[in-house]
């Protein structure tokens, strides 16, 4: 009888890093060697803590990094509510439940590759990112104030150019990074475009990228209990005129598949 291979785990991960990066966002970096060994840019895990009875639920997060010779995963999250506060709580030495590697990632085949996020969207990028290295890529990261950008110094380690846009014009360029699309598309000779961020961000994305003939994909976020398609909550509508399970059939999605309305 043929044994199909295991492609998600759960593991009792050890905390070793939970440290804040700024107001609100911190940076979890445990040990899963089974997930990192396994994981790629794009996918998720689902974590609680193993006392946790309310919320009961495990949490979706991304994953920004993962190091499979040090058997470590690094996650970055916003405090956002009672599941994420108690994130915030763990100390190093803790342990947490972790489910994953989950869902679809990103086709990294592309010789030249922009990356465009917003907010929390620039977690599951800055792996992609770290991935794509010896070939070029470039990161267009923006935020409503240059406060949120504290991932230009993360995203400075792996990218040839990191391009900066926040609402208000205190770093970078002002405006917003549809804003910024037009030059880059223009000068930057791209043959692909990976998004991640608010769901009207990524939509203006596709159609700019598009219109360049440069193809899209988009990572999709929506509530989830359960991250392996059993529970229906994270259902969105497809282009064909069906439907899609965010944690099953992608969080990732090539652009034109995607049922923006």
């Amino acid at each position: 009888m043929r044994m199909e291979k295991k492609t998600k785990f759960v593991e009792q991960a050890l905390i070793l890093v939970n440290e804040l990066l700024a107001s609100g966002v911190f940076r979890l970096v445990v040990n899963a060697p089974e997930i990192s060994a396994r994981c790629v840019p794009g996918q998720f895990v689902m974590v609680r803590q193993p006392w946790w009875t309310d919320p009961f639920l495990r949490r979706p997060l991304s994953i920004a990094g993962a190091d499979a010779k040090q058997g470590t995963l690094t996650l970055i999250y916003r405090v956002v509510g009672h599941g994420t506060e108690l994130l915030e709580s763990a100390r190093v030495g803790d342990k947490l439940d972790i489910l994953g590697p989950l869902g679809k990632g990103f086709d990294l085949s592309g010789e030249r590759l922009l990356l465009i996020g917003g907010g929390m969207g620039l977690a599951p990028l800055l792996f992609a990112a770290g991935r794509c290295c010896p070939k070029p890529v470039e990161v267009l990261a923006g935020g409503r104030t240059g406060d949120e950008l504290f991932w230009a110094g993360l995203f400075g380690v792996v990218c040839d150019k990191v391009h900066i846009t926040t609402d208000d014009g205190s770093l970078g360029i002002c405006g917003t990074c549809v804003d910024a699309m037009p030059e880059l598309l223009r000068t930057g000779a791209y043959d692909g475009v990976l998004t991640c961020g608010p769901r009207p961000m990524m939509k203006r994305v596709a159609e700019v990228a598009g219109a360049a003939g440069i193809r899209t994909q988009v990572s999709l976020e929506e509530h989830m209990a359960c991250g392996m398609g059993v529970c229906l909550s994270c259902t969105c509508g497809a282009s064909d005129g069906g439907t899609r399970q965010i944690c099953k059939d992608g969080p990732v999605f090539p652009a034109e598949e995607v049922d923006w309305t």
